[in-house]
């Protein structure tokens, strides 16, 4: 059966299968000196740079939750995909409207026609621990730790079932998007912030 592109109409089942219109890459980490080097070195292989070109990057902090992409049209969240493969995601949009810190439109009059936001939905170490402990009173499955709580929370087909479930969503990219608001990562996150 053909998937529909992440972004157009849907018919709208609970976790029905999502084409994301630009790949959806898993994020990496660096624990030591090493690791950064062979990642730089990576680059400039990549890139095509000599030894003495320099190299630009940003290091962010990593939230280990569960990938979402957030499509706004016009400044409005229209979509909500799970990253899935990286090419196929699932279809969440009535769950991620129930996360509580995440906007359902977008501040500011500079907001182009299509924009992704990318990040994390996560669930605090606290939060966690309370839901655990609701659970265990209620006789209830206890979950392994805040990143599958999470996944699950989303995951759930019930949307009112996620809405009690203290999710936060945790931003740190973009997908596809008819103007790029910046021209360095730093820049396009601070204008993600703005736009709230």
């Amino acid at each position: 059966c053909a998937l529909p592109i992440f972004g157009h109409a849907i018919a709208s089942s609970p976790l029905s299968k999502v084409t994301h219109e630009v790949r959806m890459m898993s994020l990496d980490n660096a624990f030591d000196d090493g690791e950064v080097r062979d990642f730089v070195a990576r680059v400039r292989r990549f890139l095509a740079l000599g030894e003495a070109e320099p190299v630009s990057m940003t290091a962010e902090d990593k939230i280990d939750g569960l990938s979402c992409s957030l499509r706004y049209e016009k400044g409005v969240l229209v979509g909500a995909a799970t990253r899935g493969d990286g090419q196929v995601g699932e279809d969440v949009p009535p769950h991620v409207g129930r996360i509580a810190d995440l906007p359902q439109k977008l501040d500011g009059g500079d907001v182009p026609e299509v924009f992704e936001v990318r990040g994390e939905v996560y669930m605090e170490k606290s939060a966690f621990a309370a839901l655990n402990a609701a659970q265990e009173e209620l006789g209830g499955k206890l979950f392994a730790n805040p990143r599958n709580a999470a996944a699950g929370s989303l995951r759930q087909k019930d949307a009112a079932v996620t809405a009690k479930r203290p999710l936060r969503f945790w931003a740190c990219g973009w997908g596809a998007a008819s103007n790029i608001p910046g021209d360095t990562q730093s820049e396009v996150m601070r204008q993600i912030a703005e736009w709230g």
